[in-house]
This record gives structure tokens, sequence and C-alpha cells, in this order.
């Protein structure tokens, strides 16, 4: 920070100082928020060897930067760490505790952003169920969305409340609910419809749209890749890994499972699906959120500006060839690329100096197994859902407590929902059918824990780190009944049909390990390889800020980012 002078006055003796406040003067003109979906805490250093000078090296090498860090929740999905970021706290308190779970209410699975009190600017621009392959996006009934879910503040709410509504804050994704979280309940979230290959928003933010956002639109940016593939940025001999066996690699709608990747033709029922699959995807996200910084003018006012960009396409690229692959690979070189160009834009714009940068991920991925067996393991497997409801489960509760199938309501990743109502009727005691369904669950190959809610209320489980992230993910209106645990490198490998090559979602360290980059404003260049979680990124934010922290923030102020 620059250092001011002050002007001092004395008046009958007194020092009069003068007041500081939270603008823009004594702050960062703009706070850039940037999330990278998927992006295992290995992976920036495994890749590095390609990186140019302007985007992930700059923030590694220029900025703060925190190389052990973990989430401190079970269920480590893309809504539950996009969460986690913005409010500083664990599901357990900010409610969101899976992509989908069962409300007990409406008795039907909801999809964690979904709100049918709000609606879609655009006209068709909801999940278009024939070709959308994200399964838990099509488990919503309603096209509108809203972060009304979200059962916390977040750091973009409490700036807003901070300036009194003067500071502009903005969230730009792939992913609607990778926007929605970190824009809050203040701000204003844009993502993309694969159902109309532009940028929408929801009548939670706007009446209609700005005409800027119009105007982005109306260019048909996305159509520039018809006709095109996707193909290695570079010569293969540059690459960190050598193309092994594909057979594990998903091709989707004739996308392959091999370089080069084409997209097809614009008019192809699956082309924007392929965009968002790609670097394409991040590319349309970085030049909408840059067209949202000129535009809404970032930077310029009294007050610290919030825009948070979240790229979507490392978790797609992931879960259909896996983090060790040649897509993984080159996708991180692209996008290296394409945050330079926001960097470049920022610096342009407002100034790296004005601009206080942070970087991480809302999870990490598990390695195919397919990949890690051809190394001589045997631990890794795919786990058949089917398994879940075993013969001798059902057997025990007819016999024990003389319900039947329909006892059981339903699994959501990473819950077993019970039909409360059904072991109501039968007197059965609720507590001791979960701990029925759990032992059964202990008995298949496959799953490590099986953890009922009933214990957790108690405080009745072993002290241990695991299972300490699972009482992190447990919220009393929206858990289930048992949450499973699958042992290590053990999933289920379903995305709707497709069998895919690596899923996230598990407490294991290779699912909670992120990186946590600060550099721009005020930032000296550290590597930090001491234990951090990134519930802390919003307690410093706050901190840097002078702000009130998110409501139920649990984490703590990274004092490293301090010692500038």
């Amino acid at each position: 920070m620059k250092s001011k002078t002050l002007h001092y006055m004395t008046l009958a003796g007194v020092l009069i100082v003068p007041m500081t406040s939270v603008s823009a003067e004594s702050k960062p003109k703009l706070v850039l928020q940037i999330t990278v979906d998927a992006l295992r805490g290995d992976l920036l250093e495994r890749y590095k060897a390609n990186f140019g000078d302007g985007g992930f090296r700059y923030l590694m090498d220029d900025g703060t930067y925190y190389t052990n860090a973990y989430f401190q929740h079970g269920n480590t999905e893309t809504i539950v760490g996009h969460v986690s970021l913005a409010t500083g706290a664990p599901p357990s308190v900010h409610g969101m505790v899976g992509n989908v779970w069962y409300d007990r209410n409406k008795e039907r699975l909801v999809y964690n952003v979904e709100d049918g009190n709000y609606s879609m600017l655009t006209s068709g621009a909801g999940v278009n169920k024939s070709t959308e392959i994200d399964p838990t996006q099509k488990v919503a009934t309603e096209d509108g969305r809203s972060p009304d879910p979200i059962l916390a503040t977040t750091f973009s709410d409490e700036l807003a409340i901070s300036s009194n509504g003067e500071s502009k804050i903005f969230s730009v994704s792939v992913k609607d609910r990778g926007a929605i979280s970190l824009g809050g309940h203040s701000g204003k979230a844009f993502w993309f419809s694969k159902a109309e290959s532009e940028f929408v928003t929801s009548n939670y933010y706007y009446d209609e749209y700005p005409q800027w956002v119009t105007t982005w639109n109306e260019k048909k940016l996305p159509n520039q890749y018809s006709g095109k593939r996707w193909e290695l940025s570079l010569p293969p001999e540059k690459y960190t890994l050598k193309e092994g066996n594909t057979d594990y690699k998903v091709d989707l709608a004739g996308f392959k499972r091999t370089f080069p990747h084409p997209y097809g033709p614009a008019s192809y029922k699956y082309y924007s699906t392929m965009l968002t699959l790609s670097p394409a995807g991040d590319e349309l996200t970085e030049n909408f959120a840059s067209t949202l910084l000129k535009k809404e003018n970032l930077g310029k006012g009294k007050f610290t500006d919030y825009l948070a960009v979240s790229f979507s396409a490392n978790d797609y690229v992931i879960h259909m060839y896996g983090p060790t692959s040649l897509e993984a690979e080159d996708n991180l070189i692209r996008l290296d690329k394409t945050i330079t160009k926001l960097l470049k834009n920022v610096d342009e714009h407002v100034g790296l100096e004005n601009t206080l940068i942070v970087l991480s991920a809302d999870h990490g991925a598990p390695e195919a197994p397919a990949v890690v067996n051809a190394l001589g393991a045997q631990q890794p497997a795919l786990f058949d859902q089917k398994k879940l409801i075993s013969p001798q489960l059902l057997t025990r509760l007819k016999t024990e407590f003389g319900l039947g199938e329909d006892a059981i309501r339903l699994y959501a990743q990473p819950y077993i929902y019970l039909n409360h109502d059904v072991i109501k009727k039968k007197g059965a005691s609720l507590e001791e059918v979960q701990k029925t369904v759990a032992k059964e669950l202990l008995k298949i190959k496959g799953i490590a824990y099986a953890v009922t809610s009933s214990d957790i209320d108690k405080n009745q489980v072993p002290k241990t780190h695991t299972m300490q992230l699972v009482k992190n993910n447990y919220h009393p209106l929206r858990s289930g009944d048992v949450y499973v645990v699958y042992e290590p490198r053990n999933f289920i490998n379903d995305m709707d049909g497709l069998t895919i090559a690596s899923t996230h979602g598990s407490p294991w360290r290779y699912d909670t390990y992120v990186p946590i980059i600060f550099a721009g404003y005020n930032i000296d260049d550290q590597k930090v390889s001491r234990e951090v979680t990134p519930y802390d990124i919003a307690p410093t934010l706050s901190s840097i800020l002078g702000i009130t922290q998110p409501s139920g923030a649990t984490g703590k102020i990274l004092t490293e980012v301090f010692d500038n």
C-alpha cells in the first residue's frame, strides 16, 4: 500500500486526524477472484513448464502462493466448493451440501440454485434436457435461478454492505452455480446457456439485460468455433505427458477420445456442449468478463469493486479425459493464455497494482482408475451404484422393522435418504433404521464409511480427520440419513449414462487439495507451505478491505498476505 501523508491540526490541544474510509482511495480499486474448477493443487506445478509469463506463472512467482491448501468438508462438488470460497464456511453453515439434495418439504430432489420465484431473462435459456450431460442440472424442475438457497452471506455481500451498495459486484462463469455462488445475494451473475449458446441471467438480477450484454450476444461469438477443432497447441514432444491407452476416455457425440476434437457445425445440437468441454468455454468466459469489466467501468469508482470469474472447462475436461491426459495438460496451457489475456485487460483498465487478485479452486480430482492401474496399482475401481441397496439390506429391513424397499427413498451423492413417513407409520426407530442401513453398507466392497445423521447429531462419530469432514458437510434440513464414503480412488463414474474417466466428491486429499494464490495489489512474492484452507480466503479479503467477515465464516486470516 502506498503511504499517504496525513495533515494534522490541533484545536484546543486535541489532535484531529482525518477519518479513513473503505473507499478505493486507500484500498484496492478492484478485487478479482479467479476460480479454476477442479484445479487440483499439484496441477499448476505439474504443467508449469509450458506456461507463459503473464498468467499462472505471474501469479505463482509474483504472488503469495499457498501450496498446501485443503477444503475441510467431505462432499467436494462444484456448488459446495464455490459457496465455501464465497462464504469462508463449510456446508454445515452455508447449507449447500451437494449439487443436489432431497427437499423434504417439496418431496423431490432439488438443484442447488434453482428458484421458482424467478425466471430466465432469455426464453428457452434454461436446461435442455435432451442434450444436457450434467445430470445435476437436469434435476431442476424450474428454470429460475437465484442465490437465495445460500444460507450465509458471502464476501461480496459484505462488500456491498460496507459501501452502502456503491461497490459494483459481478460474477461470470459457464456454470450457473459457479457464477451465482460468488456473486452472492447482492451482486449480478451471468452464466453460459448451452441451450441458447449465449450468456444469460435471471430476473433475480435484472428486469432486462444491459445493452452491452445484448450487443455481446448478438455478435454470436460462440459461432467462431463452428467447423473447427480443438487441436494440440504445441508440438507433441513439448508436452509433459505422452498419449497412452485412451479406451477409458469419453467420446461424447463425436467429440472423440483423442486429438483433434471436432466441434462440428454451429447447427449441431451438441455444439454448445462441445465448447464447454474444451478451452473454448473458458475463452468465451474471459471475453464476456473483460467486456463486462470495461462496459461496467469496474475499478473506477469511489469504492472497491468486485469481479469473480470461474473457469469451468478444466472440470469437464477432467471428467471426460482425466487429469493425466494430453487434454488436461493442453487445456491448462490454453487457460494460461486466457488468464494472461484477462490480466492484461485488467492491467490496462484498472492496473494490476490497483487490483487484488486471488486464485483458487472449488475442489480437486482423482486420477482415472485405468491410468493408476496401468502403473501396477490394484486399488482404484469403479463403484456400481446398484450395489447400495443390496438384497441383504432389504431382508434386514423386512425382518427387523417390517419395512419394504419404499423405506429407502433415494441416493443422491453422498447421501442415502430414507422415507421418514413410511418408517414412522411402521413405528420403527429412525435412528435404528439408519444404523442398520449403515452396517449393511459397510459390508460392501468399495465403501470405507457409512455415517448416520443421528450419530452426527449426537456427536458420536470418531474424532478423525475424515469424520470431521463428514460432520462439516452435515446440515439438518438438507443432508440425508446416511453419508457414504467410498474407498480412496473408488467412485461412481456414471454421468447420466456416460461412463466417465474421473469424478470428484470424496473427502480424500486428492479431492480436497487446491492452490491458493494472492497477487497484485501490495502482495509480496513468497511461497507458503503451512497447511491452510480455502475457507481462509473470504476472511482474508475482508480483513484487507477492513470490512465485516461473511456471517458464517470459520476461516482464519492468512497473515502472510499482510507481510508487506
